[in-house]
């Protein structure tokens, strides 16, 4: 009787020990989680202080608008397929999202851009660096209208013509 209950006693702390440790695991795997979230966000956040942009030189030839974006901030901006350009008539259909496409530059709503001078990072655009921009519209562009462009990452520079 007395080796029975030694046993039961030895199965229980094992069991209690198993226990523990998953429970202990599974806390420290989810604080491992909440700090590399709270790590990406500081990341992010620090990523749009750094991001500025301006808008120049924004004509009107047919159906296209051409602009100039300059990077002004201190951040590389490279991710242009998620960065979209807005056009707002002021009509009661508010914007036209303008989507980033490099192969099609004449299709209608899209964009394409050249960066100018884009020796240290080719095919992104480095602090200081400008960007010919053009914006393909259906039909003929509108007289007035304000123009917004805007990064992955939520920064985003607008200008009214």
């Amino acid at each position: 009787m007395a080796v029975a209950e030694i046993i039961g006693t030895a199965i229980g702390t094992m069991l209690i020990i198993i226990v523990a440790y998953l429970l202990v695991g599974n806390v420290l795997n989810t604080a491992e989680v909440v700090s590399n979230a709270q790590k990406d966000m500081t990341l992010i956040s620090e990523s749009r202080l750094h991001t500025d942009l301006s808008i120049t030189n924004v004509t009107v030839s047919g159906s296209v608008i051409n602009l100039t974006v300059t990077n002004t901030g201190t951040e590389i901006i490279s991710d242009f397929p998620h960065t979209d350009i807005l056009v707002y008539t002021g009509s009661v259909s508010g914007y036209s999202e303008y989507l980033y496409n490099a192969t099609v530059t004449t299709l209608p709503y899209s964009w394409s851009g050249s960066i100018i001078n884009a020796y240290v990072h080719p095919g992104e655009l480095g602090p200081g660096e400008s960007m010919y921009v053009n914006a393909y519209c259906l039909g003929s562009a509108p007289v007035t209208f304000e123009v917004v462009i805007c990064t992955n990452n939520g920064v985003y520079a607008s200008t009214i013509v």
